[in-house]
């Protein structure tokens, strides 16, 4: 008998922490979500609003944005289509993932930075060629007048 009472509170109650578990997962994904959705919005302020602030957006519903930032509000933001202009407004909480293309300041200044450093070497190299290639000057020689440094006298 004792057997018997233990086998069914043990059905009894197996299945309840089994659902008690379930219900915290999702308890857990809705805190996953909400924490996502805070980043995406921070994201999605720090990208800006334009036509150079691109991105790539997935929702959870497997929809895919592919365009540049019109507007952002509080809850949403719009996404207006790369290609055709069409604008959809988007929720931060249906944003499963979120990419995003703008340089800052810092970037623009460090590309700035290298294209004038890259220019440059260029002209050190070229003007080294050119000094490789022959003397800097020629001149006719004259009696009693030595040749300067770097020249050729013909005679």
């Amino acid at each position: 008998m004792k057997k018997l009472i233990c086998f069914v509170i043990s059905i009894v109650l197996v299945p309840g922490f089994s659902f008690a578990s379930f219900a915290s997962d999702s308890s857990l994904d809705n805190a996953k979500k909400a924490q996502l959705a805070s980043r995406v919005k921070t994201g999605v302020a720090r990208l800006g609003a334009g036509k150079s602030a691109v991105v790539r957006v997935a929702l959870y519903d497997k929809t895919k944005y592919y365009g540049y930032i019109t507007e952002i509000g509080a809850e949403s933001f719009v996404v207006a289509d790369a290609k055709t202009g069409a604008t959809a407004p988007i929720l931060y909480s249906e944003v499963k993932g979120i990419k995003g293309r703008n340089f800052s300041t810092g970037a623009r200044i460090g590309i700035g930075i290298a294209i004038a450093a890259a220019v440059g070497i260029i002209l050190a190299i070229v003007k080294s060629r050119d000094n490789e290639e022959g003397p800097g000057c020629v001149r006719t020689a004259q009696v009693g007048v030595p040749c300067p440094a770097g020249c050729v006298c013909i005679q």
